[in-house]
């Protein structure tokens, strides 16, 4: 009949909603990656590609760690991870050391008050 729509209507799906993380194949947060870069104010402008690189290395740092104290935990016969078996795997990797001993950041001192007499 002219006038009435048609009940079955042809309707375009729309894509479900993929996060930059999912589309990378990343488990770290782009998103949290970039809003931390944004608030840092390390440059005036970022690249939309800067957090999703960075999350990758980041990733790829951690896994790397993380697969050295599994094998510090096995070879002391753990089954957990501790603090104490990531702390040896850094420890026993000279590339890892020296790249944590150039980026710590040492925290500025308060003025020293005078001292009383």
């Amino acid at each position: 009949m002219p006038g009435h729509r048609r009940a079955h209507r042809f309707h375009r799906h729309r894509r479900s909603f993929l996060s930059r993380s999912h589309r990378a194949e990343l488990q770290f947060p782009v998103s949290r990656v970039e809003r931390l870069l944004r608030e840092g104010s390390y440059a005036q402008r970022l690249s939309s590609a800067t957090p999703v690189f960075f999350a990758g290395v980041l990733e790829y740092l951690i896994a790397n760690i993380l697969e050295m104290a599994s094998n510090e935990a096995h070879v002391n016969h753990r089954i957990r991870i501790t603090p104490e078996h990531v702390e040896s795997a850094m420890d026993n990797n000279p590339q890892l050391t020296r790249l944590v001993d150039v980026a710590m950041i040492v925290p500025e001192t308060e003025k020293m008050a005078p001292a009383k007499k």
